[in-house]
């Protein structure tokens, strides 16, 4: 499996809003797990100066992440592969 980063543009987003966006998309990858597509969340990085949001997660492909996020009704303006570096 690759990790997959989701690229966010989020103006205006609270604390509330964005806490539960982070919920939509962990059960969202739940449920995707669970009906066959594996998807794992991983971890999202806000940056509130520019309403920018980097979430990371795990798939067989990029065409899971979206279907997860779509299905979750996240915003997003591209789905790439990436290198997570986490010691």
């Amino acid at each position: 499996m690759a990790v997959y980063m989701v690229e966010r543009e989020l103006p205006g987003i609270t604390v509330e809003q964005l806490s539960a966006a982070q919920r939509a998309a962990i059960e969202t990858s739940e449920q995707s797990t669970l009906s066959g597509k594996p998807v794992r969340y991983i971890r999202s990085i806000f940056v509130p100066g520019e309403s920018r949001c980097m979430c990371l997660f795990e798939a067989s492909d990029a065409v899971a992440v979206e279907e997860v996020n779509k299905t979750a009704q996240l915003p997003f303006t591209r789905v790439v592969e990436a290198l997570d570096l986490t010691p």
